[in-house]
């Protein structure tokens, strides 16, 4: 998977969470300030990341995660890191 296509697939995940359309999303998009993402959100979010590629985001890691950028770093980090168990 492309770094392109990884944070294509993150901002649709954000956008059918948000609401907001994936042309109003970027990398730099701040999940509480510009996309008005709760708590409740930001953990939908996650899961769904979780789900579409079959990793872990750990508990402590989910309040890091702030911007579109932090997601997609994570889910490159963690992707990354299943890949070397495999």
């Amino acid at each position: 998977m492309t770094e392109s296509d990884l944070e294509k697939e993150i901002i649709s995940i954000i956008s059918d969470v948000s609401g907001f359309d994936e042309e109003e999303i970027t990398l730099e998009s701040n999940f509480f300030k510009d996309l008005e993402i709760d708590s409740i959100k930001s953990i939908e979010i996650t899961v769904a990341i979780e789900k579409k590629y079959k990793i872990s985001v750990r508990d402590e890691d989910i309040p890091n995660i702030t911007t579109v950028k932090d997601a997609v770093e994570l889910t490159r980090k963690l992707l990354s890191q299943k890949a070397e168990t495999v």
